[in-house]
């Protein structure tokens, strides 16, 4: 019984969702004077369907399912059924290309344009993001250690640092461009700028995250402050890091492509959608951020696996 009240309660929702939307389409379809060619088309009543089908197998899956695997398969239907309400919307509405492409519009601009796209995301995304990532983030850790020794630094730099923080991207990025030139290096020193003081404020916490006792305990051995540091202090730091470092991962993407609506070379994301506006072409911009989202997560993702095998020790990464 229990088992079949649970299968009701998944299918109405999506029955209904998916009558409503088929009785949108008739009345559309009506109205517009399509009649019976546009209640026939086979692409509607087959994304319908396909729409339909992932809602039950997501709803059984969020129920029933557990580990790894379901999680990813119940955000990959997700997303699937939300790209099928998206071609069913602008399918339905006839919406212009101009003001809202369909997926399959941007999915066949992907599939033309894959040597453009592969040197947009080789110009900002390695050279621009993550090196200014890379740069940006072991700087903030050296940063955080020199403040942790110095009570100076620590009362002057990250008040200022807190400042520089909240300066707005489009103040930072033409100065930028002007110092260090139009190439991927001046992407990069943006990039440094905005990930850094996440990174040292999340890391300058983390060093201090250790018990007094702890510390204690390590004079007591004679510890140094080095070999505190390395062997108590910065392993219980990881935590904090990591935080800082999965922030900084949404920010160095964006952080290179804006900068480069200031000024670059003609390759690169941010160069690529600002030209295409001018255009109006609006299926490469939804493939230039269909490519960044894909990108940042894949980033996101590689760092968020990196903190579960280091700090596996830590009751956060336990299950």
């Amino acid at each position: 019984m229990s088992g079949a009240g649970s299968g009701r309660r998944w299918a109405a929702p999506a029955t209904v969702a998916a009558a409503a939307v088929a009785a949108l389409y008739l009345g559309y379809a009506l109205v517009a004077g399509r009649g019976a060619a546009a209640a026939a088309d086979g692409r509607f009543w087959g994304l319908l369907l396909a729409w339909f089908a992932a809602w039950q197998v997501n709803a059984f899956l969020s129920e029933h399912a557990r580990g790894g695997v379901a999680r990813v398969l119940v955000a990959a239907i997700f997303g699937l059924a939300v790209l099928a309400l998206w071609e069913l919307g602008v399918r339905l509405f006839a919406v212009s290309p101009v003001i809202l492409p369909a997926p399959s519009d941007i999915a066949g601009r992907i599939a033309g344009s894959g040597p453009l796209l592969w040197a947009d995301f080789v110009q900002t995304a390695l050279k621009g993001a993550l090196t200014g990532y890379v740069l940006g983030c072991a700087a903030a850790v050296l940063t955080a250690i020199a403040i942790d020794r110095s009570p100076f630094l620590q009362r002057g730099l990250l008040p200022v640092g807190n400042f520089v923080a909240a300066l707005p991207i489009v103040g930072i990025a033409p100065i930028m461009v002007m110092w260090f030139g139009f190439d991927w290096q001046s992407k990069a020193a943006v990039v440094v700028v905005m990930v850094f003081f996440p990174v040292l404020v999340n890391m300058v916490a983390g060093l201090k995250a250790t018990e007094p006792m702890q510390r204690d305990l390590m004079a007591t051995w004679n510890g140094s402050y080095w070999q505190t540091l390395w062997k108590l202090r910065f392993p219980a730091a990881m935590p904090f890091l990591f935080n800082g470092l999965k922030i900084a991962t949404t920010l160095a993407l964006i952080g290179a492509i804006v900068a480069e609506f200031f000024g670059s070379p003609i390759v690169g994301m941010g160069f690529r959608i600002n030209a295409s506006i001018g255009q109006l072409a609006l299926d490469m911009i939804w493939a230039e951020i269909a490519v960044a989202a894909v990108v940042g997560s894949a980033f996101y993702g590689l760092v968020a696996f990196l903190e579960r095998r280091v700090t596996f020790w830590h009751p956060s990464q336990r299950r």
